[in-house]
């Protein structure tokens, strides 16, 4: 087994990953930035090394302070988390060349997935369903504007290298279509740095649907169990939970088979996310693949019991899938809830700030991942989520009225919180019957 790790992340995904070395007996090093010197993931690990200021790009974002830090420090191998460089295939590379084992896919299948348009292709021709659309790379608004005349009305454009809702604009009618194809190319390449675009039918309010999947470097691939991840704004998912409260049992069956094709179609390794679209038939179409652990992989680990940052490890050690998909057996329910500094009442504006007090659920089946304590300043530099609350019940009504119960308990003083907002969703009658969509939020706001 690997002996120490370096942990290319922050917050509460980097005290998530330590926690498993540590179960692994493996030591860890975290970096961090300059403003995140006192954050927990720098008191757990084992050591810890500053790798710059508090921008991104001279900090978490830079692949050569990184890789030097590991090097500095004899680790054998790097988890890259989610966001930031998870997902770079210049990285994985640059880890290669200093033998140095990224926790993850190859990159090359970070390329082939990375790139909405050849992803697509790729389940195309592997027998997967995808919503109609263009097949080829799109660069002028004239190009998309013949695919989506021909597909009809509403479409959606889409950045290929896109991701966290930028570089896309729903275009309703046809003489708005160049207008927003300009505006959305124009953020892929501010975003993105890549002007490659597609077009697809827009699928109003559908449902959100993502599986799970596991696979090692013996092309043994399993999936465990789909997440309903439909509540969002802006794109940006807020509530999680396993399994969907509308999928039956043999659309279910049929999705995990599809997530394994897909999977198999690019001889995936590691963990990975095979996301769908759904719609109220239950037809449901590929999206997207992300190559990486995604935020809200707790509720398939509280339903099957399995730890997947463990798994993802021992997997880029060279071992075998310690379990077959006869072995994966879904328990129950579970439910996370994403709290961000943000005011709610102010169009969720950021809220950094020092925390004054500080009060965690806890109780039979509910899990806390954080990395705030009292007296921890949060920096105004990265992404909002200071922590996610997870609970499991027997059923659905059981979660959520547990969830209920965490967030009630949650008391997280001196900034602004998300939570009495969260608490408002588990109590409205559309959520509670499962008939929430991705429109949901901007409808109910």
């Amino acid at each position: 087994m690997f002996n120490k790790i370096l942990i290319a992340n922050r917050g509460e995904i980097a005290v998530r990953i330590i926690r498993a070395c540590k179960t692994l007996g493996i030591k860890t090093v975290s970096v961090y930035s300059k403003v995140d010197e006192n954050s927990l993931h720098t008191v757990l690990a084992d050591e810890k090394i500053c790798i710059g200021e508090a921008n991104p790009r001279e900090s978490y974002l830079d692949m050569s302070k990184i890789v030097s830090a590991a090097i500095v420090t004899k680790s054998d191998a790097i988890h890259p988390g989610f966001g930031f460089l998870s997902e770079k295939s210049e990285f994985v590379e640059l880890c290669k060349s200093q033998n140095i084992k990224f926790i993850g896919p190859d990159s090359k299948i970070i390329d082939a997935m990375g790139n909405k348009s050849k992803a697509r292709n790729t389940m195309i021709e592997a027998g997967v369903p995808v919503v109609p659309g263009s097949k080829a790379p799109i660069y002028i608004s004239e190009d998309g504007k013949k695919i989506a005349d021909e597909i009809g009305y509403p479409v959606i454009v889409k950045a290929s290298s896109g991701g966290g809702g930028k570089g896309m604009r729903i275009v309703e009618k046809e003489e708005d279509f160049e207008t927003l194809f300009n505006l959305a190319q124009i953020e892929s390449v501010n975003a993105f740095n890549d002007d490659t675009m597609y077009v697809e039918k827009y699928i109003k309010n559908p449902k959100h649907i993502e599986v799970q999947i596991l696979g090692d470097s013996y092309g043994n691939v399993i999936h465990l169990g789909e997440r309903d991840c439909s509540i969002q704004r802006n794109h940006q998912k807020m509530i999680e939970e396993s399994p969907s409260p509308v999928i039956d049992e043999i659309t279910r069956k049929k999705l995990g088979n599809m997530a394994v094709k897909a999977a198999k179609a690019v001889n995936y390794e590691n963990a990975g996310t095979i996301e769908f679209l759904m719609d109220e038939d239950l037809n449901f179409y590929f999206i997207e693949m992300n190559t990486r652990i995604q935020v809200e992989h707790p509720v398939t680990e509280m339903v099957t019991g399995v730890d997947l940052i463990k798994e993802q490890i021992k997997i880029a050690y060279g071992e075998t899938l310690s379990l077959t998909q006869d072995d994966v057996k879904i328990k129950g329910h579970a439910i996370e809830c994403r709290i961000n500094a943000e005011n709610p009442a102010n169009n969720f504006l950021p809220c950094p700030g020092e925390i004054t007090s500080l009060n965690l659920p806890g109780g039979n089946g509910v899990r806390v991942d954080t990395f705030i304590y009292c007296g921890y300043k949060i920096p105004m530099n990265y992404d909002s989520m200071i922590c996610k609350i997870i609970v499991h019940g027997c059923n659905r009504s059981e979660a959520i009225e547990k969830m209920k119960i965490a967030l009630d308990e949650l008391v997280v003083s001196g900034i602004e919180t998300n939570a009495n907002f969260q608490y408002s969703l588990m109590n409205n009658p559309v959520y509670v019957q499962g008939k929430a969509d991705t429109g949901f939020i901007e409808e109910l706001l």
